[in-house]
């Protein structure tokens, strides 16, 4: 953020006081200031006591300083106005209200993480895109992943950093806190990336964060974008791998939207589609008639792609008992799990269940 911003509105609140005021930087350099003398220098050792304080006013050498808002705990830019008194207090505080606007809005118009956090929140106009695109000579055709990062358990607000490290190029990639829990990355990437590429991405994120911070993270990533202006859209995909993952793969800590499955269908059906699903299905007896041992039983027939002598050497049963087994499930649900058609029906059926129990729904 340019000092003329700063500085032009020192100069107008010159005239309301004969007390120095000015505005440093992160690391104590004084950016603007009424005594032009002072812009250049560095303040030393004041970076540690504003960061600590939480937004709180801070005197230090005969100054009174106070952060301006930013978006960690390590503040951007602080004002300082001379004295130790009340009455400097008093210009510091009015003095940091004037700033943090003029801040907000510089960043509104000229800042490109600002305007990316509106593409992706939809708040701003389709049409709008193209022209604040063009006022910040953004490339709107440069193809763009989204992953969305969210913490579990516990969260850290010094989680944005970990990933604001891992990409430093603010021009490209940028990193954006849309909520306590959760982080978006916008990531330019080349036009013929695969998922699995996408995915060794994620894993560094969810590394970092977990090595540094000792935090769970569960990683949803959106299709890749081909214009700036579908960034909401893949964003909104990110969070539906998270929603989804959260019914079907609970056990996966990095979700692709492409990778979805049949997931992704039976989650966008109403549950009233649903439940008449069920009710086709398992015209006999409910669901709920098979007992835990029997679900297991499926889950594990599934997995070993419906081979009847595979399926019994895991469970460590005879192959008759496994059979036994399967004649069972066919006289209660009428569908005999050898017959891949039938299969894929139970299949089907079983995520539609969980889906529902999910949404609180009981058949």
């Amino acid at each position: 953020m340019s000092g003329r911003i700063f500085q032009s509105l020192i100069v107008q609140m010159k005239e309301a006081t004969r007390r120095t005021i000015g505005v440093i930087d992160s690391e104590g350099g004084v950016i603007a200031c009424n005594e032009l003398s002072l812009v250049g220098t560095r303040i030393g050792q004041i970076s540690g006591a504003l960061g600590d304080n939480e937004g709180q006013t801070v005197v230090y050498k005969g100054r009174t300083f106070k952060p301006l808002g930013g978006w960690n705990n390590n503040f951007d830019y602080a004002v300082f106005v001379e004295g130790e008194d009340q009455e400097a207090k008093c210009i510091c505080v009015l003095a940091s209200i004037a700033f943090n606007e003029s801040k907000t809005y510089y960043e509104e118009k000229y800042d490109k993480s600002a305007f990316i956090k509106n593409i992706i929140l939809d708040n701003i106009l389709p049409g709008d895109i193209y022209v604040r695109a063009k006022e910040l000579h953004f490339n709107m055709d440069v193809s763009r992943a989204v992953f969305l990062i969210r913490q579990l358990e516990k969260s850290d607000i010094s989680a944005v950093e970990v990933v604001q490290n891992l990409f430093p190029e603010k021009q490209k990639d940028f990193i954006i806190s849309v909520s306590e829990t959760d982080i978006v990355l916008v990531k330019e990437v080349p036009s013929d990336i695969e998922t699995e590429d996408l995915r060794k991405i994620a894993e560094n994120i969810e590394n970092a964060i977990s090595n540094e911070l000792m935090i769970k993270t569960v990683i949803g990533i959106g299709s890749v974008s081909k214009h700036l202006r579908n960034l909401a859209e893949k964003y909104k995909e990110a969070q539906t791998a998270i929603e989804v993952r959260k019914v079907f793969d609970t056990e996966k800590t990095i979700i692709s939207y492409d990778n979805l499955g049949i997931g992704r269908i039976i989650y966008q059906l109403p549950t009233t589609l649903c439940e008449m699903f069920l009710s086709e299905v398992f015209r006999k007896n409910s669901i709920d008639s098979l007992d835990h041992e029997t679900l297991y039983t499926i889950r594990k027939f599934f997995e070993n792609n419906l081979n009847v002598s595979e399926t019994s050497r895991k469970l460590f049963v005879h192959r008759n008992t496994l059979v036994y087994r399967l004649e069972k499930i066919k006289k209660l649900t009428g569908l005999d799990l050898r017959e891949f058609d039938h299969a894929i029906v139970f299949k089907v059926a079983l995520m539609v269940n969980k889906y529902l129990n999910s949404q609180g729904v009981k058949m």
